[in-house]
Formats: C-alpha cells, sequence, structure tokens
C-alpha cells in the first residue's frame, strides 16, 4: 500500500508518505510559508522514497477542523494531486491525527484532543484507544467555549492533547485532576493520518476529490455575508 498524507490544519504544515511499510515525512513550522512548501515537501518525500504520484494507492488529507486558511490550503493541494493522478482521496480528522499521535505512548484508552479555535472557543472530540492501538471518537467533533468542554469531559482519567489545552489556562486548571498526562504542545501530524488510513482504505472510505470538503465546524465560514 502506498499513501501520501497531506495536512496543515495547524501553525505546522506537514507530509508523510507510507510505501512498502516505510515513511518519509517532513514537516516545517512557518504557518505563513504553507503554501509555498506543502508541493516541494510533497516532491520531495516522493523523491526519497523513490515512487511517481501515479504509483500512490490514495492520497490521504487532514480536513479539519482548524485553521481555516490551512484546511483549506490542505484539500486544495490534495484534490489538485489526486486530479492529476487520478486518484482518490482518504479525509481525516485532525483531532483523530491529535488523539492518534499520542495512543502509544500511554496506558490511559481515553484521549481528549483539544484544537483552539480562537474567539474564545475550542475544537475538541473524546477518543478511545482500541486494541488494535487505533482511536475512535465517542462522539461527534464539537465547537465550544472552555466550560463547555469541561461540562462534557469524559471520566477522569484521561490523556489531553492539542494546543487548545495550552491556550486556555482555565481550562486545564477546572480539569486539573483528570489527566493522566498532558501534551498541550502537539500539532496534527501527517504521518498519524497514515496510521488511521488504511483501515478506512480497505473500507472503501475514498472520495473522488472534488467530493472532499474542509471540515470547519463553525457554519458561518462557508456563509457568505449578506448585503
Amino acid at each position: 500500500m502506498k499513501l501520501l498524507a497531506i495536512d496543515a490544519a495547524a501553525t505546522a504544515c506537514s507530509v508523510a508518505l507510507l510505501a512498502d511499510n516505510r515513511i518519509c515525512e517532513r514537516e516545517a513550522l512557518e504557518a505563513r510559508a504553507q503554501s509555498d512548501l506543502l508541493l516541494p515537501m510533497v516532491d520531495a518525500v516522493l523523491a526519497e522514497a523513490g515512487v511517481r504520484l501515479h504509483d500512490l494507492d490514495a492520497l490521504v488529507v487532514g480536513r479539519g477542523p482548524g485553521s481555516f486558511t490551512g484546511v483549506r490550503l490542505a484539500v486544495g493541494v490534495a484534490q489538485g494531486l489526486a486530479y492529476g493522478a487520478d486518484l482518490p482521496v482518504i479525509p481525516v480528522s485532525d483531532l483523530a491525527m491529535l488523539a492518534q499521535g499520542v495512543a502509544g505512548s500511554y496506558a490511559c484508552e481515553h484521549i481528549v484532543a483539544c484544537m483552539d479555535a480562537r474567539m474564545d472557543e475550542v475544537y475538541w472530540c473524546t477518543f478511545i484507544r482500541g486494541a488494535n492501538g487505533l482511536v475512535t471518537a465517542t462522539h461527534a467533533e464539537r465547537l465550544g467555549t472552555p466550560d463547555s468542554l469541561v461540562a462534557a469531559a469524559p471520566p477522569a482519567p484521561f490523556v489531553g492533547v492539542g494546543e487548545g489545552w495550552g491556550r486556555h489556562e482555565r481550562l486545564r486548571a477546572r480539569l486539573a485532576g483528570s489527566f493522566a498526562a498532558l501534551e498541550p504542545a502537539r500539532l496534527p501530524h501527517a504521518r498519524d493520518a497514515l496510521a488511521l488510513a488504511p483501515p478506512l482504505w480497505r473500507a472503501g472510505a475514498t472520495l473522488a476529490p472534488e467530493q472532499v470538503l474542509p471540515v470547519y465546524l463553525r457554519d458561518e465560514v462557508a456563509t457568505p455575508p449578506r448585503t
């Protein structure tokens, strides 16, 4: 199986390639330069692995939630590459990518991924780690105030992951006794999408490029202003 994953939903952008059980990856922390960096990073991992775009089985993309600009960019790049190479696309949640990134590091089964959504809100979702090591969401992804997360948080203990925990001090303080571990600096990474994508590929959960849509959770982002 050969899969190429792209993500730009946070302050970093990343690309990772799975080919013959080997992963090649690139990451950059320059949020303002993501549009200039993604395609060269794609070229770099393909060249390192000796794989052509047309050799891939599918493209994988972090479809959000996250930075509106970054999510649109990643989806747009994935769509363009998929069109050009006639490939299907596997959209993956950025919150799931965060949770998957810590799933193998702690014995605790419950993980709460939390990303800053600005305007004193957070994107968040609770995941449970399965026997196969992969995470599954226990409810729909949510957008709300830090207080709404506190009210609906799973029973302690759980692992908290994502910059939302780092940017909202009162959120950390109110749940301080609930953490089995806390990783507030971790960002979504394309390599973690590669862990989640193979089961989706085998299940046929792929989309044509034009069917892939960014997930913002905030409805008004896609609604033009009234005049």
